[in-house]
């Protein structure tokens, strides 16, 4: 089996404990390993010997090496990040949550040696997550327009709350007074959406969702739809210029802008070990069911 270790940050002295396991056991296993650049330079700064294992920079090579799987070593963002590396490629990914929440990366850190077993032995399914894909009458996000999470359209530092005018399919929707708009896919319903009174929604559900940031009016409340919808952004407002972004990459838009959201014509593969499924990741990360004081 060939396998891509994917990370951003080693944060902490301990995070370097987990990472050995992983090692250890692609190792022991004899399976190939190579390992993302920024996060080799990582590793080695803080004291761990990665031999002469591949260090894979550009997605050209990550393509060459052909991985079966890839592991991410981090918290939610590592996956967002590494769903821009991938590029479209189909490489199915499983996360190993070192980080706080984990909604995505699923595999607490206690369990490495664990899941890695399971995969080994075959005990997993591979989960399709849809993507949103952006366009526009003007350049953005010109190398990797989709996103795994969400869209969002934002008011700028402390200016003043914009106007967001939304259409489905061409058709008048509303015209949202707020400091911004969420439109996220089922995965990103935990994200930002959720924060700002969004729903849950299952991850195969083929929804879009379109959330209001802090709106003027109280009767505006979230909207759940088809993934089979074009949505079309303008905005305008007393500055001249607002935020846009894709899972946290961002760029500068104008009044100028005319932005279409649909579902992208690629997907991400997540790896779901045997005995985990979306309820038990919801019971578990909010504490669903569990009585606190007892």
């Amino acid at each position: 089996m060939r396998v891509f270790l994917f990370g951003v940050k080693i944060r902490e002295e301990k995070e370097l404990e987990y990472v050995r396991q992983v090692f250890d056991y692609i190792l022991k296993e004899k399976w190939e390993l190579a390992i993302y650049k920024p996060f080799a330079k990582e590793l080695i700064h803080a004291g761990l010997d990665i031999g002469n294992l591949e260090i894979i920079t550009l997605h050209k090579e990550l393509t060459l090496f052909a991985p079966d799987i890839a592991i991410t070593m981090g918290g939610d963002g590592t996956i967002l990040q590494i769903v821009t590396f991938l590029h479209g490629l189909d490489i199915p990914v499983l996360g190993i949550n070192l980080g706080r929440l984990g909604f995505l990366a699923s595999v607490d850190k206690q369990s490495i040696g664990k899941a890695l077993k399971m995969i080994k032995d075959g005990k997993y399914s591979i989960e399709k997550r849809s993507l949103l894909a952006l366009s526009s009458n003007q350049k953005l996000f010109s190398g990797f327009p989709y996103a795994l999470n969400d869209f969002t359209l934002h008011k700028r530092d402390n200016s003043s709350m914009i106007t967001i005018f939304v259409y489905v399919d061409g058709q008048p929707l509303n015209a949202y007074w707020a400091d911004g708009i969420i439109i996220s896919t089922p995965t990103g319903s935990t994200g930002y959406s959720l924060s700002c009174g969004g729903p849950i929604v299952f991850p195969n559900s083929s929804n879009f969702i379109i959330t209001p940031v802090a709106p003027h009016n109280l009767n505006v409340r979230p909207i759940v739809f088809s993934d089979a919808h074009t949505i079309t952004f303008r905005v305008e407002g007393r500055s001249d210029n607002f935020m846009c972004t894709l899972d946290g990459r961002y760029e500068t838009v104008t009044a100028e802008h005319v932005i279409d959201i649909k579902k992208a014509d690629i997907s991400f593969g997540m790896i779901r070990l045997n005995g985990n499924n979306f309820m038990k990741t919801m019971s578990e990360k909010l504490w669903w069911g569990m009585d606190k004081r007892n």
